[in-house]
């Protein structure tokens, strides 16, 4: 009986810390985002480069440190480049919104990866959705579109590009999950992605290199710095309980970012656009509980 109160309490204590890791993680993307945006009129492949740099940069002391060193397990190099592929694609489309829509709007529609996650998984992992993971992303998708407010003009072109950040987001985590699944280390992930994405920017960099301010300079290091919070938190919220569990706490991100447009951008979000959140976060908690519901029924059984 004592044991079994124990391990009941070592699964609860390991759950409060997974949230809490997720808040910050949340709280660290929500505060890269806000850093971009405040960085100013720079190039969009500049600020990526400077947010992948930082993160490069702090991925390689651990991985140096570890026996292994840098080394990609067989049958994995595939996988990593296309995880690559996408999520700097998503990236850069997501920077590009940032700064030209208000950043909770952006952060809405990068948040849409996990139900693009579920339609691609039905292609990559040939994994078949139920009716509730459906219904959720169609419900999900009709949020988008409050967002998006498509109008037949080249207005709606920012938010059809941060959609492909959810798109790219998304596609990116099917691969990461396999990757999981081939028992590849997360340092090794974070440190392809990072580096390849640098090599993708570096060009633009050297070619369209915008002299910056002291201050531009600061909001892109502490951008990484965001970014880089963001990842290690996400990794160990997840080593702590399982996505199911948790995933929802990762939406608080769109939260955060809205707090920082109002408080420091004067950004108000469209009426349509809070239906849109309500709609896509109503979503994921009703997913997520109904998730929760199916994992005790099972327990039960």
């Amino acid at each position: 009986m004592e044991r079994s109160e124990r391990k009941t309490g070592n699964v609860k204590s390991a759950k409060i810390k997974a949230i809490l890791c997720i808040l910050a993680a949340a709280f660290g993307f929500s505060l890269m985002t806000f850093f971009v945006r405040l960085s100013g009129d720079l190039p969009t492949m500049q600020k990526a480069f400077f947010r992948n740099a930082i993160a490069a940069l702090v991925t390689v002391i651990p991985l140096m440190k570890s026996k292994e060193k840098f080394h990609i397990k067989k049958g994995c190099f595939g996988n990593i480049a296309f995880r690559c592929i996408f999520g700097t694609s998503g990236l850069i489309c997501n920077f590009y919104a940032i700064d030209r829509l208000g950043i909770a709007d952006a952060n809405m529609l990068n948040k849409l990866s996990p139900f693009f996650a579920i339609l691609l998984s039905i292609v990559i992992l040939k994994e078949v959705p139920n009716l509730v993971d459906i219904l959720a992303t169609i419900l999900a998708f009709t949020g988008a579109l409050f967002i998006i407010r498509p109008g037949g003009d080249l207005s709606i072109a920012p938010a059809l590009i941060g959609l492909y950040g959810g798109f790219g987001a998304g596609t990116a985590y099917v691969f990461v999950r396999r990757l999981g699944g081939k028992g590849e280390r997360t340092s090794v992930i974070v440190m392809c992605f990072s580096t390849f994405s640098c090599l993708v920017t570096l060009p633009f960099l050297i070619f369209d290199f915008h002299p910056m301010s002291a201050k531009q300079w600061l909001c892109l290091i502490l951008a990484g710095v965001g970014a880089t919070l963001g990842q290690f938190g996400i990794t160990t919220a997840y080593k702590f309980a399982p996505a199911k569990e948790i995933s929802v706490f990762d939406y608080t991100q769109v939260i955060f970012a809205a707090i920082l447009g109002m408080l420091f951008l004067g950004e108000t979000p469209h009426k349509l656009s809070i239906v849109g959140y309500v709609l896509i976060i109503g979503t994921a908690v009703a997913r997520w509980q109904y998730t929760m519901w199916k994992d005790r029924q099972g327990r039960q059984d």
